[in-house]
């Protein structure tokens, strides 16, 4: 199902640091593909503490799905925790993809 915004829906953005055996296990370019499916935009980065920061805009229902599929991440890794908040999107403006930093 892709819920790429339709320009009339309303959109948000969460940002959310993913703890555990997040770092070398493909979890931002498979966060990338999930992200991309759902029609969310933002990014994900790795994090010197060992965790993965994602920005995820879409609307509510993408950006909560996204959020679930962080809790579980792609197989290789190991999710021990997520936490997330509302966000502003970078410089006020949503982002117009995902990207993998």
């Amino acid at each position: 199902m892709n819920h790429s915004n339709d320009g009339n829906r309303p959109q948000v953005c969460m940002r959310c640091h993913v703890a555990g055996h997040v770092q070398g296990v493909f979890f931002r370019a498979s966060a990338r593909e999930e992200a991309t499916r759902l029609g969310v935009t933002g990014y994900a980065r790795n994090l010197p503490d060992g965790r993965v920061e994602v920005l995820a805009c879409g609307t509510p229902e993408a950006v909560g799905e996204l959020r679930d599929w962080l809790r579980r991440g792609p197989p290789q890794a190991q999710v021990t925790g997520v936490a997330c908040e509302p966000a502003e999107p970078p410089e006020s403006r949503v982002p117009s993809y995902f990207e993998a930093r």
